[in-house]
């Protein structure tokens, strides 16, 4: 069995993908993600600051993976 990883989804994605990736890793729809993300940045949590983080530190997913 071959290990899930984490990607960023850049042609899939809004901004960088970060949710595109993440939904696709948790087997989530995307647009339940990124709510998820929107519902932090409004209630003052750090959902800005991860999405930063995760912009910066998880790779673009290749093109033959």
């Amino acid at each position: 069995m071959e290990a899930k990883k984490l990607y960023r989804i850049p042609a899939d994605g809004m901004l960088a993908g970060v949710c595109a990736g993440l939904g696709e890793y948790l087997t989530l729809d995307a647009t339940i993600v990124r709510l998820i993300f929107v519902l932090l940045f409004l209630t003052g949590s750090a959902g800005f600051w991860i999405y930063l983080i995760m912009m910066i530190v998880v790779p673009v997913k290749p093109l033959n993976a």
